[in-house]
Order: C-alpha cells, then sequence, then structure tokens
C-alpha cells in the first residue's frame, strides 16, 4: 500500500500535467484561429474600404462626365400602347432598357435616339413608305421631348450636350438608322436634317441602294454612286457618317470619300468577337487615320461569341417563318412578331456577355489605336445589354470597370462623350 501510494500521485501527477498541455494546447489554437478570424475579418474590411472607395472614385467621375449614349432602339417603343417614358419601366417585364426615371439613374446627359427603319423593298413605292415612317417616328420624338419639358430638349448641335447638362436636362440627339429614307434621292438629306437627324447610319441588315451590308451579300462593292452622292451631301450638311451594319468594302469607300471624320455608333474589336458587325484591326487602325471614332455596343453577341444555341436558333427561324418579314407587315403584325419573338427569348435565354467583356474591347482599342478613337454606343432597346449592365440605370458600372482598370478621369472623360463630341465638331466645321 506504501508503494501504491506514491505511484498514484505520480499517475495523478502525470495526468494533471498532461490536461494542463491539453488546455494550453487547446488554449492556444482558440487563440490562434481568433487571430486568422480577426485578421480575415480585417482582410475583409480593408477589401471592403478599397471598394467603397473604388465605388464613390467612379461615381464621381461619372458625375463629372458629360456621358452621352450614341445609339438606341427606344423611339420603337414611344408609340406602343402602355410605355411611359416619364416612369420607371421594369426591363424584363416590358422589355424596355430606357426611360427617364433610369436615365437620371445611370447619370446619362445625353442619348442618341435612332429613327430606325428596317430594310423593306426597294421600290419607289417602298421608299415612299420608309420616307413616311422616317418622319412619324421623329414627329413621336418630338412629342415625347415635348411632354418633359423640365427633363428632356432635343439637341442638334456638338456643344448642345453639355449646354443642356449645364441646365439640369437631358440631350436628345436624333439618328437616322439605315439609309432606306433617302431612297435615291440625296435631296432628301436636307429635309431630315432640317428635322433634326444629325447622323445617318448608311445601311442596315440587307443592302440598300446606298451600300452593301455588312450582313448580306456582295452587290455594290461598297459605295454604289447615289451612296457617294449620299456621303458627299452629308458632308456638306454637317452630318455624321456612320459605317455600323455596312461591309468592309463599304467601310473603306466611305473613309476614301468622306471629307470629315466618320463614326461607328455602335460596334465592337472583330479580333475579341469574329463578327461581321464589328470592326477589324486594319479597320481601326483606317479609321484612327480618319480621326473617326468607334463607340463600342453591349450587344452581347457583338461584345463575346455566344455559345452554340441550336434550339434558340431553330425558336427564331420558325418565328420569321411564320410572320414574315418584320418591318413589311403593318401595327397588328408587328405585335403579333413580337409576342412570339420575345417568347422564344423567355424560352431559350441567350447568354448574356458581362461589363468586363465589354471592357476588354475598350483595352484592344485603345491599346490599337488611342484613347481618342473610342466612345459608348449601347444598342440598347434594339437587342443591347450586357448581365451587369442591362439597362441605362446600370451605366455606372461601365464607369467602375474602367476606373478599376486604372483609366484616367480625363480618359474616361474622353470615352463617355469626348472623344464623339470633337468628332461632331468637326463634321460640322466641313460643312458648306
Amino acid at each position: 500500500m506504501r508503494i501504491l501510494l506514491p505511484l498514484l500521485a505520480a499517475v495523478l501527477i502525470l495526468s494533471a500535467c498532461s490536461n494542463a498541455e491539453t488546455r494550453d494546447a487547446q488554449s492556444k489554437d482558440a487563440q490562434s484561429k481568433d487571430a486568422q478570424s480577426k485578421d480575415a475579418q480585417s482582410k475583409d474590411a480593408q477589401t471592403n474600404a478599397a471598394q467603397t472607395k473604388l465605388e464613390k472614385k467612379a461615381a464621381r467621375i461619372h458625375a463629372a462626365a458629360y456621358t452621352v449614349d450614341s445609339h438606341t432602339d427606344t423611339p420603337l417603343r414611344l408609340n406602343r400602347q402602355g410605355f411611359d417614358f416619364g416612369v420607371r419601366n421594369d426591363p424584363r417585364e416590358t422589355r424596355s432598357k430606357i426611360d427617364l426615371p433610369r436615365m437620371k439613374e445611370g447619370g446619362m446627359d445625353g442619348i442618341w435616339f435612332a429613327v430606325f427603319i428596317g430594310q423593306g423593298e426597294r421600290s419607289p413605292e417602298g421608299n415612299q413608305k420608309a420616307k413616311k415612317e422616317a418622319l412619324e417616328i421623329t414627329q413621336e420624338i418630338y412629342n415625347t421631348v415635348d411632354m418633359y419639358p423640365e427633363d428632356l430638349e432635343v439637341a442638334t448641335k456638338a456643344s448642345d450636350l453639355a449646354r443642356i447638362a449645364k441646365k439640369g436636362k437631358h440631350a436628345i440627339y436624333l439618328g437616322m438608322e439605315n439609309g432606306y429614307p433617302i431612297g435615291n434621292d440625296p435631296g432628301l438629306l436636307t429635309t431630315y436634317y432640317e428635322k433634326g437627324i444629325r447622323y445617318v447610319t448608311l445601311v442596315h441588315t440587307r443592302n440598300n441602294d446606298i451600300c452593301d451590308s455588312s450582313n448580306d451579300t456582295l452587290e455594290h462593292g461598297g459605295l454604289s454612286p447615289l451612296g457617294e452622292e449620299v456621303v458627299e451631301g452629308m458632308n456638306d450638311l454637317g452630318m455624321l457618317i456612320d459605317v455600323s451594319h455596312a461591309s468592309d468594302d463599304s467601310f473603306y469607300d466611305v473613309i476614301e470619300k468622306s471629307r470629315a471624320p466618320i463614326i461607328a455608333s455602335h460596334s465592337c474589336a472583330r479580333a475579341l468577337c469574329d463578327n461581321p458587325r464589328n470592326l477589324s484591326d486594319e479597320m481601326l487602325l483606317k479609321l484612327k487615320e480618319n480621326g473617326g471614332v468607334i463607340q463600342m455596343c453591349i450587344l452581347s453577341a457583338y461584345v463575346k461569341t455566344p455559345a452554340p444555341n441550336p434550339q434558340r436558333d431553330s425558336a427564331r427561324a420558325a418565328v420569321r417563318e411564320k410572320h414574315g418579314n418584320y418591318y413589311e407587315l403593318d401595327d397588328e403584325g408587328r405585335e403579333a412578331f413580337i409576342v412570339d419573338w420575345y417568347a422564344v427569348d423567355r424560352d431559350f435565354p441567350r447568354e448574356m456577355a458581362t461589363v468586363s467583356d465589354a471592357v476588354d474591347h475598350i483595352d484592344h482599342i485603345v491599346e490599337l489605336i488611342g484613347i481618342d478613337h473610342v466612345g459608348i454606343g449601347t444598342d440598347f432597346d434594339g437587342g443591347g445589354a450586357l448581365a451587369d449592365c442591362f439597362d441605362v440605370s446600370q451605366m455606372g458600372n461601365i464607369t467602375l470597370e474602367l476606373v478599376r482598370r486604372g483609366y484616367s478621369a480625363g480618359e474616361i472623360k474622353k470615352i463617355w462623350g469626348g472623344n464623339l463630341t470633337r468628332v461632331f465638331k468637326e463634321v460640322e466645321a466641313v460643312a458648306v
């Protein structure tokens, strides 16, 4: 018994020491985890603080810039039943990407509204119908502006963007998408100029009498003789010549013929997305020589080559077969076409590019031809949208990404309106 007692005491002492060591280890482990947690929280706080600082910087730059979007198809919605430009519309329910409240949210000082006329029959009757529709859409734009005189004002000069913004209002510029309403009469350019139209996108997705389209077969080999007259007439008036949608040969012909810089109002870089609607590096270099500007489009299919979606393609083809050419339908027929067309988007949603993907195009263009030759033309309400810039209220996300990539305030101001305004002024200067 005397021997067992010391042994028992020794065991108890060793056990106590072991427990103490265990508690000490557990305490150190807890302290280490606590320190790691605090370190992670500190890093998260630093990251959040850095992000907040970046967002505030981007917001300041965005607010200070004279921001303008060079191409939207919003006029197609202005006379649609139930649409009110003065109220905030849900972009997913109404598919409207622009209205007055969201323009304010997105900090947009100016927007170019396209008087868009899809290509129809190239005949005296077709030309007359196109002219009539163009004038009706133009009047609808004026009617909308007149409804909100405290917020909107029609702009017709390069200097109007800043002048109108300084009054706390939004500038509405008018462009014509597709020269089809000119028909075979370049003299009609004066009619449209007097109505406030300041650029003409020479062609759309099908050839017209002016030039070949990037999405059609070769017909004129570029500009037609009529097209050469149109380019000269636009120079004389001080109208911007827009080569988005034009074939490569048409682009080069316009560059050679024009006395003034030209624009691509909504196109991207073909090197990043191999689509005929985009400009190749060779075309971009030629655009720099001309002094013009490419306005980056945010239509996802022009930003990033979409993954194959045969079901969507087949469904869209079926809609076209069922209804025929949208642009040759009457109002009732067009509404029925739209219902089926949007149903395809719902049933087979497209892959959306991101703001980061879009700014990759700006990076490429700037690296190739410099900061003075790039801007932004969304094609909102004509298909333009990104996953994180889905409507005009989210335009600040583009500025945020530019700031994140190290663009200066001065460079961002050029992208958001400075470059386009510079080209516009040079076009005005060559008018006779």
